[in-house]
């Protein structure tokens, strides 16, 4: 685990004196607190808990950009950011209640049992009173209970399945990032209008449960608008090279590969597909087609020319004009010199969502942010007017809709957006079909 503006060993962050004279480390003192990893006079910890290796790596690497970005703004540093937009004015660079935000990092790998290690050893020996980050749906909902069991708020980073907040949400839990029904109920109407609708649909779709989910949420949109599922494959996330899988799509009398893969899976597949023809293919009397449910501007510069004309969603681009957006994209590309991906602007938003909700509520006391959270509107932070639904812990707001440039501008210029979808049509009751099962619970605070 590296650290980044933390100068101290975490074990050395201690209170009441033990039986044996051992001086105990923070985390052991939540009764001091009444919650986990009460924070002392002068600062507090966050963790960062990212995938610096494996197949998300590249979003990992431009999550941690924007952590950094956001504990720079929050103590002050900086040009402030989005925090000069956000409708609430509780934050004001002074850290978060006076005390100044430091940060422990972990590698999830892309791993559950990775990120969980990672997540309990910046909550246990590094005294984390909040953890964020990820870019896999699998380790959103693994973390996400760790930190329900040890009394910590969770802040997801990039996490589509519907599962985060649905069979598998908890309490202590928040996902800014939008999902995989509303990814389906953006796209249906685009692609109708697009390629009409009396289509034949092939899905290859990565086998874990950010793929399970956006399967059936574009399975179901698009079979509502008249679309035949002629075939759905799975494949693993270990998958490099998919030349297997690609090759029985040709003959199976789909004219529409569903490409459920994200990151270097998605750019490894859409290749193999460009690679076997599919781009200039004809079946059933029409061009052949590809869509990409989930997209990401660093997907997009991975996969370079094959993403041209390809639709898609994404949660936020850097193309948008609100003032929210063009300040974050101002404050990171001075810093770092080139525009935010998703994954930065959902971990920027969240990392300042949740030091404005302790600042409103008072409190680091986990339930006592929780409240402040839950069903808390505000705008100004790039998707327009949002709330996040205290059933659920789910931000609602717009769903963009886009597709791969043919002719642009700049390395960064590879999206534009065609649709932005407002929030009133990808909001769903909480008990839709798709999120069945499990319960919200209640809040720990670890005590």
């Amino acid at each position: 685990m590296s650290k980044s503006n933390f100068s101290r060993r975490g074990v050395l962050k201690t209170g009441m004196v033990a039986s044996a004279g051992m001086a105990l480390p923070q985390y052991l003192r939540a009764q001091d607190g009444g919650f986990t990893n009460a924070p002392g006079d002068s600062d507090v910890v966050l963790g960062f808990n990212v995938p610096q290796t494996g197949p998300y790596a590249d979003e990992g690497a431009d999550e941690l950009r924007a952590y950094e970005l956001a504990v720079e703004h929050l103590n002050g540093g900086g040009d402030g950011g989005m925090m000069s937009t956000f409708s609430s004015d509780a934050l004001e660079g002074t850290g978060i209640l006076g005390r100044e935000v430091k940060y422990v990092t972990g590698d999830t790998q892309t791993k559950s049992d990775a990120a969980r290690a990672s997540a309990r050893s910046m909550i246990e020996k590094d005294g984390a009173i909040m953890i964020t980050g990820g870019s896999s749906s699998g380790v959103a909902v693994a973390v996400q209970a760790l930190c329900q069991e040890a009394g910590i708020i969770f802040m997801a980073g990039l996490t589509h399945s519907n599962d985060t907040t649905g069979k598998d949400k908890r309490a202590n839990g928040f996902r800014h990032f939008f999902n995989s029904y509303m990814s389906g109920a953006a796209l249906a109407p685009v692609l109708e209008a697009a390629y009409g609708n009396n289509r034949k649909a092939y899905h290859l779709t990565a086998d874990y449960n950010w793929g399970y989910t956006t399967q059936e949420a574009v399975q179901s949109s698009t079979e509502a608008m008249g679309w035949e599922t002629v075939n759905t494959v799975l494949t693993p996330l270990t998958q490099t090279d998919f030349s297997s899988y690609i090759a029985p799509v040709l003959n199976s009398g789909a004219d529409v590969l569903v490409l459920n893969h994200y990151g270097g899976n998605m750019v490894n597949s859409l290749t193999n597909a460009v690679q076997f023809g599919l781009r200039e293919a004809q079946a059933n009397g029409q061009n052949f087609e590809i869509v990409v449910p989930l997209y990401s501007r660093l997907m997009a510069k991975g996969a370079g020319a094959n993403v041209k004309g390809i639709f898609g969603s994404t949660n936020w681009h850097w193309s948008l004009q609100d003032a929210g957006s063009q300040a974050f994209v101002r404050s990171f590309g001075t810093k770092y010199g080139f525009p935010p991906s998703q994954a930065a602007h959902t971990c920027y938003v969240q990392t300042l969502l949740y030091a404005d909700a302790v600042t409103r509520a008072g409190s680091f006391n986990p339930c006592a942010v929780a409240e402040a959270l839950e069903d808390f509107e505000f705008d100004g932070l790039g998707n327009g007017p949002t709330l996040y639904r205290g059933e659920d812990h789910q931000c609602f707001k717009d769903v963009l809709v886009v597709k791969g440039k043919e002719n642009p501008d700049n390395e960064f210029d590879l999206l534009e957006i065609v649709e932005v979808t407002p929030a009133a049509q990808v909001t769903y009751p909480a008990d839709h079909p798709q999120f069945a099962g499990g319960a919200l619970g209640t809040c720990n605070p670890g005590a």
